[in-house]
């Protein structure tokens, strides 16, 4: 797919291009159909499309199941989005471990302070005579 358009107007055109190339270069060998995301418009030409795959072609992931919606080829359809991984359980432990000890802190602190004043009020008061 090679995206033309305006900024936030997209519409692609649906072309082959060699292996080695980008579709964003501009240099494609065939253009075989258009797709309007904002319509949900599609043309394709379903001839050259069957004509490409014979030959070898590989649609990518969302071009395989554009086309499998609309039954040019049999296939299932791909999951294109990227697959959620749980943050291993070390790390959970290592991002809760340094919370815990800056929460201790404050109440150790509180537990020295009447220490403090404890001493002060046991200490003689200084004469001044």
């Amino acid at each position: 797919m090679q995206r033309t358009g305006r900024i936030n107007t997209p519409s692609y055109r649906i072309v082959v291009v060699e292996h080695t190339a980008s579709p964003k270069a501009g240099k494609f060998v065939d253009k075989v159909g258009t797709y309007d995301p904002k319509s949900k418009k599609r043309v394709l030409n379903t001839e050259r499309i069957k004509y490409w795959i014979s030959v070898g072609a590989q649609p990518s992931a969302t071009v395989h199941n554009m086309l499998v919606s609309l039954k040019v080829i049999d296939a299932k359809k791909i999951n294109v989005l990227p697959k959620y991984k749980e943050p291993a359980k070390e790390e959970v432990a290592a991002e809760a471990a340094p919370v815990a000890p800056a929460a201790e802190a404050p109440a150790e602190e509180a537990a020295e302070e009447p220490k403090k004043e404890e001493a002060a009020a046991e200490a003689p008061a200084p004469s001044s005579a």
